[in-house]
């Protein structure tokens, strides 16, 4: 079953029914590892199973975008041609997006592989998983890795490129209102060149593909999740992570790292042309700089949040039964010790009464501190700056680097 041709390729990784096969799909599960560009990667020995091979997928691929563009502008004389606005050479966000962008956006796939694959397994290990529910855990696995390996699904982010992202959104959105090297406005319109042809129809393809495909993966990876918090998980209210040993779960975000970097690139390349080439400035940009930087964070924090209800209840439900623990073991510590329930022999000092009644005291407490998401503030913190460094060297375009070194370090001392 592993090796049945599908349109050419061999489906390698199919979601496999047996119990031993479902065992190694807990301690194995992927995102990234499936589908037919996967396939057609590993049949050009652009990847292996593990995807090692990442630094010739970055050449190959950023190269084949890239490359021609240059020759072809060469050839048409726009590298540094005078009658354009924006020359190869100088559009910042073609090269930013091709030789940044796409290198961080294949990278990012090694990043999640290894940090997500034994994401089902830590479900399991920390007996989150009910055996009542073993199957229907293995059936969101199983949903996640056939939706994963998809070639429909895969076909149709090609269609949505071509005939909506190039069509619709880089014709009449994101293209430079201005003579480029790339095309040459005309009454209501635009003529492409030879540069902008394989701009428009090969380059810019290639990136939007591998940019929606990453929005396809963070699909799965949420409807996996959705699948899993429909469970009634074992979740432990007094758990010293305080989200009821969901604490695993907030590692996951920093995963998808590389991915907010990469927009952060796009976003300070498509930024920067428009600040050195159509006279904007950034303050103009704040707005959809801070909308970017809350979308993202919701596209990687949200997924999270399904689990939210279950965590909820677990809290409601500690805070009840260790509250009515805490007042029973009260009383009998107050009878005992303050009422005169306790005979003269007995010492104070040293006595487990005293230990027990502050540990329960501290149990009480991770209760009361229980956090209804598995997200952190430092990793929103962290996550925000992997969006926004890529664009603080914008900030050089207000001021000369002397100035803004001066108002620095008058800050810091």
């Amino acid at each position: 079953m592993g090796n049945i041709p599908i349109f050419g390729f061999k489906r390698m990784h199919l979601v496999p029914t047996s119990g031993e096969d479902a065992t190694r799909n807990r301690q194995n599960f992927s995102l990234v590892l499936g589908g037919p560009l996967y396939q057609l990667l590993r049949r050009t020995h652009l990847s292996d199973d593990a995807l090692l091979q990442m630094r010739q997928r970055i050449v190959v691929i950023s190269m084949f975008a890239w490359l021609p563009l240059l020759v072809l502008c060469a050839f048409e004389g726009t590298l540094l041609g005078k009658d354009r606005t924006v020359p190869f050479l100088m559009d910042i966000e073609v090269h930013l997006r091709f030789l940044a962008a796409v290198p961080l956006l294949i990278a990012a796939e090694l990043v999640v592989h290894q940090r997500l694959r034994g994401i089902g397994q830590a479900f399991l290990e920390r007996n989150l998983v009910p055996e009542t529910a073993m199957d229907q855990f293995d059936a969101a696995l199983g949903a996640a890795l056939r939706l994963r390996n998809s070639v429909l699904a895969e076909a149709l982010l090609v269609i949505l490129v071509y005939g909506v992202g190039v069509l619709v959104v880089w014709r009449h959105y994101t293209a430079l209102q201005a003579a480029t090297w790339y095309a040459t406005p005309l009454a209501g319109n635009s003529r492409l060149s030879l540069a902008g042809i394989w701009y428009g129809y090969v380059s810019l393809p290639i990136f939007q593909f591998l940019l929606i495909r990453w929005y396809f993966r963070l699909f799965i990876w949420m409807r996996f999740l959705w699948k899993v918090s429909r469970i009634k998980l074992s979740v432990i209210p007094t758990h010293p992570d305080r989200v009821g040993g969901l604490g695993f779960l907030s590692n996951t975000a920093h995963a998808f790292t590389l991915l907010l970097v990469a927009h952060g690139v796009m976003l300070a390349a498509n930024l920067g042309n428009r600040i050195l080439f159509l006279g904007a400035a950034l303050p103009e940009f704040k707005i959809e700089i801070t909308v970017m930087v809350i979308f993202l964070l919701a596209v990687v924090f949200g997924p999270l949040l399904v689990f939210a209800p279950q965590l909820a209840q677990a809290k409601r439900k500690g805070l009840n039964e260790y509250g009515t623990l805490a007042e029973r073991y009260v009383r009998e510590f107050d009878t005992k010790w303050l009422r005169g329930g306790v005979s003269a022999e007995e010492p104070l000092v040293g006595s487990s009464d005293i230990q027990s009644l502050a540990d329960l005291g501290n149990s009480f407490e991770v209760v009361r501190g229980m956090r209804i998401a598995p997200i952190t503030r430092d990793a929103i913190l962290q996550l925000a700056a992997a969006v926004l460094i890529p664009v603080v060297p914008l900030a050089l375009t207000m001021m000369p680097l002397e100035e803004l070194l001066k108002h620095l370090f008058g800050l810091l001392f």
